[in-house]
């Protein structure tokens, strides 16, 4: 079922979460399991996240809240966590993961325009952002919420520019144009632009440049990075 969703693409629907609900719902209940061994650096950017016991944490384009299990015994120490996704199906799936988890609230929202009653300490998205049209947007929003000295963290595909800056990753013209033109089918868009936008509006904490091998292609790997920022 998920390796023919993922045939199929993202269909086309009135609405965002429309599309989203079209796409994740037959595959749901499988979605982590497959993604397991895909979405790599997840541990590595909650471990490097500055989180501290009685924090408000903010999870944008949460999906089935697997992610949340990469804090282990700290996220009992968080004041809240909010979830945020506009896939009733995924939603679905966190809604049973995080029933034993008191601090953790679902919101069926728009990671674009939502906002917390108050400014929060963290905010992160995991292999999200890709997946937003409107990511600008979502950056701004991200930063919006933010107290003052909060943090931000992503984990996501994307390719560099042609001519990065000194000492990051140049990845060459094969890796620029398959990888864009492969996740796009399925409603993922990398992008050079993505980090480079973090990059210009938080102070850079920790970044990381890396390749994940894709599932059922031998020896074939796609980038991805982690990115941890502070609200100046």
């Amino acid at each position: 079922m998920v390796l023919m969703s993922l045939l199929r693409g993202l269909p086309r629907r009135s609405s965002h979460a429309e599309a989203l609900a079209g796409f994740y719902g037959p595959q749901a209940d499988r979605y982590d399991d497959f993604r397991e061994r895909l979405l790599k650096g997840r541990q590595e950017l909650i471990q490097a996240l500055p989180t501290r016991p009685g924090d408000r944490i903010v999870e944008l384009g949460g999906g089935t809240g697997r992610t949340l299990e990469f804090f282990g015994a700290r996220l009992n120490t968080f004041a809240a966590v909010a979830l945020v996704d506009v896939c009733r199906p995924l939603l679905d799936v966190a809604a049973r993961r995080v029933a034993t988890m008191p601090n953790v609230t679902l919101v069926f929202h728009d990671a674009a325009t939502y906002q917390p009653p108050a400014p929060v300490d963290c905010v992160y998205l995991s292999y999200a952002l890709t997946m937003m049209p409107h990511w600008g947007e979502v950056v701004a929003n991200a930063e919006a919420m933010l107290r003052p000295g909060g943090a931000i963290g992503v984990v996501d595909f994307y390719v560099s520019p042609a001519n990065p800056p000194a000492g990051r990753v140049r990845h060459g013209w094969l890796t620029r144009t398959l990888w864009p033109a492969w996740f796009r089918h399925d409603g993922v868009r990398l992008s050079a632009a993505h980090l480079s936008l973090l990059e210009r509006r938080f102070e850079c904490v920790k970044l990381l440049e890396r390749r994940a091998l894709v599932p059922y292609l031998a020896g074939v790997s796609a980038p991805y990075y982690v990115f941890v920022g502070r609200k100046r």
